[in-house]
Parts: structure tokens; sequence; C-alpha cells
């Protein structure tokens, strides 16, 4: 085990959380683009809440016979897999004077809540703020251990 595999775990998770606080803001950003993407029949759908899928690093035969090698020792970090579309049915508002309404009115705006984006925006805030808590504790660690060899 590397002095720095907890700074390259805690550099994993930081990049992660980040893209999370990204799609999030995305998200938050198009909750009203009732005009975001083609369909297969030349029309215009709103904009799909994305999310985020995230995984352990350590998914492949090396690592699990490195970390069985070591008795247990802790994760190698998490990446970031996919970023998937919400599947869940756009909502519909009865608003006849908007240009995308139908001719009964109403029209398909995104499933995007931006209460729940504010949510995720706010853990993936707190996420990123303890694992930059993390790397400064092992950077101050590693710095006191080579105070010693003086």
């Amino acid at each position: 085990m590397s002095i720095f595999h907890s700074m390259n775990t805690s550099a994993s998770a930081l990049t992660s959380q980040r893209l999370r606080m990204d799609v999030a803001s995305s998200n938050i950003a198009n909750a009203n683009s009732t005009r975001a993407t083609l369909n297969e029949n030349g029309e215009w759908e709103p904009y799909r809440r994305k999310m985020v899928v995230f995984q352990p690093v350590e998914n492949n035969f090396q690592n699990f016979l490195h970390k069985a090698a070591q008795q247990g020792s802790s994760g190698s970090g998490v990446e970031a897999t996919q970023i998937r579309e919400d599947e869940e049915p756009f909502k519909v508002v009865f608003n006849p004077n908007h240009p995308d309404a139908g001719e009964d009115g109403y029209v398909q705006v995104p499933n995007v809540d931006p209460l729940q984006e504010m949510v995720d925006m706010m853990s993936a805030t707190r996420s990123y703020e303890a694992n930059v808590t993390s790397v400064n504790a092992s950077k101050s660690m590693l710095m006191k251990a080579l105070e010693i060899g003086r």
C-alpha cells in the first residue's frame, strides 16, 4: 500500500462528487427546457433529468487478489460509470399560451424537481468537503512524518 493511497482514494471521490454537482446544476439549468432533444418522430421532447451512477474502482480480479493478499486493505476509491437519464414520465402542465402547448392546451415539461436537485447538490457538496478534509489530514500526517527524519 502506497503512502499516497488515502489521497488517491479521496481524489477519486473528489472527481466523482464534482461530476455529481455538475450534473445536478445542469438539471437545474434545464428545469424549464421544453425543447431539448428530437425524438424518432422528429418532434421535440423536454429535457430528461440525468443521474450519475457510481461504483467502486476495485472491480477486476487483480485488485481483489491484491486486496486479499493485504488482508482487507481499504478500497481503491470510486468512479462514475455512467450518466443515466431518468425514465420518469414528463410532467404535464396546463398552459395554452405556451408555444409548445398541444391542441388541448397542455405542455410537457421536464421531469426535474429543483428541490430534489438542490438536495443532491448539497449532499455532493458535503461529500466533497469531507474528502477535502481527508486529503488535508493525510497531507498533514505525511508532513509530520517527514519532520521526524530531521
